[in-house]
C-alpha cells in the first residue's frame, strides 16, 4: 500500500512539473487545480459507482443462496417423510397379494367374455368361411379364418396359464373349433391351385396371384409371432408353424418341372430329331415364361413380399453371372464401330431430313381443313406436328443412349441442327399459308383457329426442346443452334400473332375510317363496332398460350389507338365552334374509356391507362374553351407524350379550328426552342402516327416562319 502512494505521489509529482515548465504557467495553477480536482471527483464517483454495483451484487447472490438453502431443506424432509411412508407401505404391498391375484383371475374371466361372442359365432363364421373360399374371395376368407384361429388360440392360451397340465379342457375347446384346421387346410389348397397356374392367373387376373401372395406373408408372421411367443411362454397353438412361404416355393418349383417336362411331345423311337424340337420348344416356352415373369410376375411379388431378388429366387447363385463383362474385350474393334456409328449417322441425318418434310406436308394439309384444330387438356389450339416431331427424336435418341453418352450428345445436336432448319420452312409455310388466305379471306374456313394452333406449336416446340435436353444432355451450357431455335420460334410467333391482328383490322377498316368524320360528329357507332368485333376474334384468341396471348392483347390496343390517333391527324374533320369542339372532345374521352373497358377485360386487368389517355389528352387539346390558354394544353400534351412531333401539334391545331396563324407559330416556335430530348422514353406512341404530305408542308412552312421571327 505503502509503495503504491509512493508511486501515485511521483507520478504527481512527475505531471506537475510537466505543468509548470514555463513561468507563464504559473498563472493557471488555480484553473490546473480546478481541472485536477474535477478529474478526481469524476474518478471517486465511478469508483463508488462500482464498487456499489459489486455490492449490489453480492448481495443478490447471498440472497440466493440462502433460498436455495431453504429449498433444500424442504428436500431432505420431504424425502425423509417419502422413505417413512416407503417403509410402512412395504408389509401393505404383500397384504394386496390377494387383490393382484383377483386382478389377473378378472383379466382372464373378461377375456373369456370377450371370446364368448366369438364362441357362440363360431358356426356361422365357418360357414361364411367356406362359402368365401368356394367363391374365391380367398383375402375375405382368409380374415375370417383368422379371426378363428385368433379366438381358439386366446382361448387356448388362457387355459395353458390357468393350468397347463389339464388337457381335457384343451381337447374340448380342439373339437368344439375342429372345423377350423379343415378351412385352413381347404384354403391351402386354394393357393396352391393358383400358384400351379399362376402363368395363366397372371396374365387374366393378376390381383388374384397378389391376394395369395399377401395370405402367405400374413401367415409367415404369425408363424413367426407363435414361435416367439413359444420361447416366452412354451405355448404354441395346434398347427403351427404352417410354413406356407416353404410350401409356396416347392409349388412353383414343381410347377417349373411339370412345364419343362411337359415340352416332350414326341420320343426318340418316333422322331430321330426330337432332342432338336424338345430344346427348340423348351427354349421358346422359357423365353415366353421369362418375359411374363418379368414383365407381369415379379410385380406381384416385389408389391407384396419383395421375394424376387432374395436368394431363393432372382438372387439365386445360380442365376449369377459367370464371368465379369466388363472384363470381356469388346465384340466389335474400334474403327469398325466408328464405320458403323458414321454411316448411321449419314442415313439419319437423310431419313430425318425426309421425315420432317413429310410431317410438315401432312400438317399443311390439316390447315385447310374446315373443321376447327384439335384443342389440349387445357382448350388450347394445337396440331399433332411437334408430338410427330419430337417422337422421331426420342427414337433415335433412346438409340443411341444404348451406345454410348458421347454418340448420344451427338445425336441429340444433330437433331437439334435438323430443327433449326425446318422451323425455317415452319416458318416459310405460315407466311405462305397467311399470302394465300388474303388473295381469298373466305378460304380455309378456320384459318384463324388454325394459324393459333401454329403459334401454340412454338411453345410446344420449346417446352419439348428443353425436356430433350434435361433428359439426353449432360451439359447446361446453350449452343448456337439453341439461340438460332429460341430466335426462329419467336420470330414465328410473333408473326403469326401480327397475321391475326391484321385479319381483325381487315374488318375494322370501314370502322376505322369513319373516326373523327363529320359523320362520326353527328352520332356514329364506330366505337361500339370496333370494340364488339375485338371482343368476338378474342374469344378464338384466348385459345393463344403464354405468353403470347397477353404480348397479342397489349399489340392489339396499341394499334387501335394509334389508328385513332391517325385519323386525327389525317384533318377528316375541321371543328366550326365551340359546341362541336366540346362535343367532338367529350366523344373522344368516352370513346377511350370505352376501349380501357374493353382491353382492360381481355388483359385480365393489366393498365391501359397510358395508350388510352393519349386519346384524352388530344381530347382535351379540343375541348379548351380558353385559346390564350392552348399553349399551356399542348405543353401538357408534350410533356405527358414526349415523343410527339412538331406535325402532330400542327395537325391538332388544324382539327381544332379556332388558332390563328400568330397563334401556331408561336406555339410551335416556343416548343421548338424548348424542345425535349426523349431518346430515353421507353413508352412511344406518336412515333407510329404518321401525317399526310399537305400537313407536313404546311408545318415545314410555318416553322421557317416561326424561327424567321424568333430570330428578329
Amino acid at each position: 500500500m505503502e509503495e503504491t502512494s509512493r508511486e501515485a505521489v511521483a507520478t504527481a509529482v512527475q505531471r506537475v512539473a510537466g505543468m509548470l515548465q514555463r513561468s507563464d504557467q504559473l498563472d493557471k495553477v488555480e484553473q490546473y487545480r480546478r481541472r485536477e480536482a474535477r478529474k478526481k471527483a469524476s474518478v471517486e464517483a465511478r469508483l463508488k459507482a462500482a464498487i456499489q454495483s459489486q455490492l449490489d451484487g453480492v448481495r443478490t447472490g447471498l440472497t440466493q443462496l440462502h433460498s436455495a438453502l431453504l429449498d433444500v431443506k424442504d428436500i431432505q424432509s420431504s424425502l425423509a417423510d417419502v422413505s417413512k411412508d416407503w417403509r410402512q407401505s412395504i408389509n401393505t404391498i404383500e397384504n394386496l397379494k390377494d387383490v393382484k391375484d383377483a386382478v389377473v383371475q378378472h383379466s382372464q374371466l373378461a377375456a373369456a367374455v370377450e371370446n364368448l361372442k366369438n364362441i357362440f359365432s363360431v358356426p356361422e363364421i365357418v360357414g361364411e368361411t367356406q362359402q368365401l373360399i368356394e367363391q374365391a374371395e380367398l383375402l375375405q376368407a382368409h380374415r375370417k379364418l383368422m379371426e378363428l384361429e385368433c379366438s381358439r388360440d386366446d382361448l387356448m392360451y388362457e387355459q395353458y396359464r390357468m393350468d397347463s397340465r389339464n388337457t381335457s379342457d384343451m381337447h374340448l375347446i380342439s373339437i368344439y373349433f375342429e372345423d377350423v384346421q379343415g378351412l385352413s387346410d381347404e384354403l391351402a389348397k386354394q393357393l396352391w391351385m393358383v400358384l400351379q397356374r399362376s402363368m395363366v392367373t397372371v396374365r387374366r387376373d393378376p390381383t388374384m396371384l397378389v391376394s395369395v401372395v399377401r395370405i402367405i406373408e400374413r401367415e409367415e408372421k404369425i408363424d413367426r409371432r407363435m414361435v416367439d411367443r413359444k420361447k416366452q411362454t412354451g405355448f404354441i397353438p395346434p398347427g403351427r408353424p404352417k410354413k406356407w412361404k416353404d410350401k409356396m416355393f416347392e409349388v412353383l418349383e414343381g410347377t417349373v418341372s411339370t412345364r419343362i417336362e411337359g415340352t416332350q411331345a414326341v420320343t426318340r423311337e418316333a422322331d430321330k430329331m426330337w432332342l432338336v424340337r424338345l430344346l427348340e420348344i423348351t427354349r421358346k416356352y422359357v423365353l415366353d415364361d421369362l418375359i411374363v415373369v418379368k414383365n407381369l410376375m415379379m410385380y406381384c411379388y416385389t408389391t407384396s413380399v419383395c421375394v424376387c431378388p432374395s436368394v431363393e429366387m432372382m438372387g439365386h447363385p445360380e442365376l449369377c453371372s459367370e464371368c465379369d463383362i466388363h472384363q470381356l474385350e469388346p465384340l466389335l474393334p474400334r474403327e469398325v464401330v466408328d464405320d458403323l456409328l458414321s454411316k448411321y449417322v449419314k442415313t439419319f441425318t437423310s431419313n430425318i431430313t425426309g421425315w420432317l418434310r413429310k410431317a410438315l406436308e401432312t400438317d399443311k394439309k390439316d390447315w385447310q381443313k374446315d373443321t376447327e384444330p384439335e384443342a389440349d387438356q387445357d382448350g388450347y389450339y394445337q396440331t399433332t406436328l411437334p408430338a410427330i416431331v419430337f417422337q422421331m427424336f426420342e427414337q433415335n435418341l433412346q438409340v443411341a443412349a444404348q451406345i454410348d453418352g458421347d454418340f448420344k450428345e451427338k445425336v441429340l445436336k444433330l437433331c437439334l441442327k435438323q430443327m433449326n432448319t425446318f422451323l425455317l420452312r415452319y416458318r416459310e409455310e405460315a407466311v405462305s399459308y397467311k399470302e394465300e388466305h388474303l388473295r381469298d379471306r373466305q378460304l380455309p374456313q378456320c384459318y384463324v383457329q388454325y394459324m393459333i394452333a401454329i403459334i401454340n406449336n412454338c411453345q410446344t416446340f420449346k417446352e419439348s426442346i428443353n425436356s430433350l435436353k434435361r433428359k439426353y444432355s449432360q451439359s447446361s451450357e446453350p449452343t448456337d443452334s439453341d439461340a438460332a431455335i429460341e430466335r426462329t420460334l419467336n420470330e414465328v410467333a410473333k408473326e403469326g400473332c401480327q397475321f391475326l391482328l391484321d385479319e381483325v383490322f381487315l374488318d375494322l377498316e370501314s370502322h376505322l375510317n369513319e373516326l373523327l368524320t363529320r359523320k362520326w360528329l353527328t352520332g356514329s357507332h364506330a366505337v361500339d363496332t370496333i370494340c364488339v368485333t375485338v371482343e368476338d376474334y378474342f374469344n378464338d384468341f384466348n385459345k393463344i398460350k403464354k405468353p403470347f396471348n397477353q404480348e397479342m392483347t397489349s399489340e392489339a390496343l396499341r394499334r387501335v389507338v394509334v389508328e385513332y390517333i391517325k385519323a386525327v391527324m389525317q384533318k377528316r374533320i375541321t371543328f366550326k365552334n365551340p359546341d362541336e369542339r366540346k362535343e367532338g372532345a367529350e366523344r373522344m374521352m368516352k370513346e377511350a374509356d370505352q376501349f380501357k373497358f374493353l382491353f382492360r377485360k381481355l388483359a385480365a386487368g393489366e393498365d391501359t391507362d397510358w395508350l388510352c389517355g393519349a386519346i384524352t389528352a388530344i381530347a382535351e387539346v379540343f375541348k379548351l374553351t380558353d385559346p390564350t390558354l392552348l399553349f399551356l394544353e399542348v405543353s401538357t400534351l408534350v410533356s405527358k407524350y414526349p415523343d410527339i412531333r412538331e406535325e402532330h401539334i400542327q395537325a391538332l391545331l388544324a382539327v381544332r379550328g379556332d388558332a390563328s396563324r400568330e397563334m401556331r407559330q408561336m406555339i410551335i416556335g416556343t416548343l421548338s426552342e424548348n424542345k425535349v430530348s426523349h431518346s430515353g422514353v421507353t413508352q412511344s406512341i406518336f412515333k407510329d402516327v404518321a401525317v399526310p404530305t399537305i400537313a407536313m408542308t404546311t408545318m415545314t412552312t410555318m416553322t421557317s416562319m416561326a424561327t424567321s421571327k424568333l430570330l428578329k
